[in-house]
């Protein structure tokens, strides 16, 4: 269903950004939403797999499209919307390790078109709040806390934090994610490829 190139493509673009991200940012990083999406897309390509892909495209559709605002509206007005992007417009960090995070451009389209092809599994909404919920406290307790990864410590950027206590924010943030994300994701999936 899904051309060899395609596959060979997106596999070796995965396997030299996994690459240096652990050497750059370590294994912490791997936690981000984003990033676990980019990995199985993997496996969901090679296994031409509905689950997979219909999960990963609940997981980042809606963040990835707040990620793409941020940088495209940043980098044709010079707008500093939030701080999801700013690492983008950071000249001390190397064009390539910018220029891998490209990434998240393509791969809200790619997992789009990978759940048109294989059409949606309605088993993806309570499989990724049960992967977010696996997610969040493993990234809560195992990444360093100005990284902020997943929004962890705060909505917004690296070194957020939010005035709640720290558990109450993450538990807002585990029943936030399926509900305000996963949700209409799933309703705007279902209804287009179910």
């Amino acid at each position: 269903m899904f051309p060899l190139w395609l596959k060979l493509a997106v596999t070796a673009f995965v396997l030299v950004t996994l690459a240096v991200y652990y050497v750059k940012y370590g294994p912490g990083n791997f936690l981000w939403f984003s990033d676990i999406a980019l990995i199985v897309t993997v496996p969901a390509l090679w296994l031409e797999n509905a689950l997979l892909a219909s999960m990963m495209a609940l997981a980042v559709l809606l963040p990835e499209v707040l990620w793409n605002l941020a940088y495209f509206l940043r980098l044709l007005t010079g707008r500093r919307v939030t701080g999801l992007t700013e690492y983008m417009f950071d000249a001390s960090k190397p064009l390539f390790l910018r220029a891998l995070s490209l990434f998240h451009i393509v791969l809200p389209p790619l997992l789009v078109w990978m759940v048109a092809r294989l059409g949606y599994d309605p088993r993806a909404l309570i499989a990724q709040t049960v992967l977010a919920w696996i997610v969040l406290p493993l990234t809560y307790w195992l990444t360093d806390p100005d990284a902020n990864i997943n929004w962890v410590r705060g909505f917004g950027g690296p070194g957020a934090r939010t005035r709640l206590p720290p558990f109450a924010y993450l538990a807002m943030l585990m029943v936030g994610f399926p509900l305000l994300a996963y949700w209409p994701t799933h309703l705007m999936l279902a209804h287009l490829f179910g």
